[in-house]
């Protein structure tokens, strides 16, 4: 499993892209995508509602559990990926390219993101 260098990753095992024009594109790691097994429901947050870091802000069902989705930072929702939403299994095939959570107007951004690196040695355990 490689984990793309250009992004950032939270220890929820959410990645954060670069912001473009402040906005930034969110989405679940495929080590999380694996752990949770085929996904068969999204539910994101709206478009226009403020999301905070490390807080809530939707849930992932798949045939083995219910998982919490947290927000890698703090900020307002500017889409949402209705392709994910309409066909949930994208977040398990495509992780990184079009299984993307949704976009994010960066507010503030925590400094405890870890690079990819970082990141691969955190969830080898």
């Amino acid at each position: 499993m490689s984990n793309p260098q250009q992004l950032r990753y939270s220890k929820e095992h959410e990645w954060l892209s670069g912001a473009e024009d402040g906005v930034s594109t969110v989405g679940i790691t495929e080590h999380a995508a694996n752990a949770l097994g085929d996904v068969v429901f999204v539910q994101l947050p709206e478009v226009g509602t403020t999301v905070s870091a490390g807080e809530t802000c939707g849930e992932l069902e798949s045939t083995k559990s219910v998982s919490d989705l947290y927000s890698p930072v703090t900020g307002e929702v500017t889409e949402v990926n209705e392709d994910v939403v309409n066909d949930p299994s994208l977040v398990n095939s495509a992780p990184f390219e079009g299984g993307w959570l949704f976009k994010v107007r960066v507010a503030e951004e925590p400094a405890d993101l870890l690079s990819a690196d970082e990141y691969t040695a955190f969830s080898a355990g």
